[in-house]
């Protein structure tokens, strides 16, 4: 989400907008973006109830922003932050008309986190922001209501989470919704350049440094190493059966890395398996153009970002045959499979390494079809028309 709010803030700079970003203050200084004030506001750091703390301050602090220098449009970033009927009319009577994005939604986060119990992904229970979205999603979901009927426009970020909108809250008959997909960073992530001399070692180099040569086979899992991720039927589904001198590379912060490894050395390929805890974004993007295979097992996404970027970085993806992920990935970029079935995702992985030509012609698609319909360009756009649409109607 916040990759997504810094894209979009610097596209829309591009078009000549002027914007503000409200966000949870941290340490250290605000990121710097030409032509875009970073404002950070106090919040509690409690899990859950961060976002009705972090709401209470933005909303005091968009009001003495439009005294200083009068707002058009209001966007916020459901559901990290909260508010209830009340604060949404207050913004809208003294502020400006309100755009809301919807990332997903609590009780599809609580839906997920259910799924990856049952399918016996390890620590269910340990991350006390699970533990919370487990708890408390019905009590928290009532703002995401509020948004939906107080919003002057709601935008989710696929047919899926409109559809999940639709089915668990009851939106107005005449609510305007429209379905925005994110994209990526297409300049980041780019394709091998297979006849680039430089390119060509430093291919080699991060081979290499995971112990592998140009005959081996490199498969790539991005995401928070969390319960809803589904890297514990990962690992399963990997130990299945792998090819010769091939590689699972983890990349990943969380507090699940010692039972991951614990659980890969049970299975017995904790020698095939790797768990990078982070990465800066150059050295991922890297990574992603230098591996064979991204597989993507999430239980739960509103959209999923880490398909686009192993597309725009010309390499197929295997993902779960569910929610948002269809919305980007088919068999002509990659390969689907059933969601927590560990023989379907094995048979998707031998399928997806057995034949890398034809697979590069996969991600040679894939790259295609993010640039296409997936580009940080096409987001701004999008939400140009939106903001433009929201300030006439209001």
């Amino acid at each position: 989400m916040g990759s997504t709010v810094f894209h979009l803030s610097s596209h829309l700079v591009e078009l000549g907008h002027k914007v503000s970003v409200i966000t949870r203050s941290s340490r250290g200084e605000p990121p710097e973006l030409d032509g875009v004030t970073v404002i950070p506001v106090p919040w509690l750091p409690i899990p859950m109830a961060f976002t009705r703390s972090f709401g209470r301050h933005s909303l005091n602090s968009l009001e003495k922003l439009h005294s200083e220098d009068p707002i058009d449009v209001v966007h916020l970033h459901c559901p990290m932050i909260s508010w209830d009927d009340k604060q949404f009319d207050r913004c809208k009577s003294q502020v400006a008309p309100v755009v809301s994005s919807m990332h997903g939604t609590w009780l599809g986060e609580k839906d997920g986190l259910d799924l990856a119990a049952n399918h016996g992904e390890p620590a269910v229970w340990a991350n006390p922001n699970d533990m919370a979205i487990r708890y408390f999603a019905g009590i928290f979901s009532k703002f995401e209501d509020s948004a939906i009927r107080r919003s002057d426009i709601v935008v989710p970020n696929s047919f899926a989470t409109k559809k999940d909108l639709e089915e668990r809250y009851s939106p107005p008959g005449n609510w305007d919704c429209e379905v925005i997909h994110w994209g990526v960073d297409t300049r980041m992530f780019t394709p091998m350049h297979r006849d680039s001399e430089d390119e060509v070692l430093r291919y080699q180099q991060v081979r290499n440094r995971y112990g592998l040569d140009d005959k081996s086979t490199l498969i790539l899992a991005v995401g928070r190493l969390a319960a809803r991720k589904g890297h514990g039927m990962l690992l399963k589904s990997f130990a299945r059966k792998q090819p010769p001198n091939c590689k699972l590379l983890i990349v990943g912060r969380g507090n699940l890395r010692k039972k991951l490894l614990r659980l890969s050395r049970k299975l017995g390929i904790s020698d095939k398996v790797i768990i990078e805890p982070s990465l800066k974004f150059e050295d991922l993007a890297e990574l992603y153009r230098f591996s064979d295979l991204v597989v993507y097992p999430s239980y739960y996404e509103g959209q999923g970002l880490i398909p686009l970027e192993a597309m725009s970085s010309g390499v197929p993806v295997a993902t779960v045959d569910h929610g948002p992920l269809p919305e980007m990935v088919d068999d002509s970029v990659g390969i689907l499979f059933k969601m927590g079935e560990i023989e379907s995702m094995s048979a998707a992985i031998m399928k997806g390494v057995e034949s890398i030509e034809k697979m590069r012609e996969k991600g040679a698609e894939g790259r295609k079809r993010v640039l296409e319909g997936f580009t940080l360009k096409s987001n701004a756009e999008s939400f140009e028309s939106i903001y433009k649409r929201a300030k006439k109607n209001s």
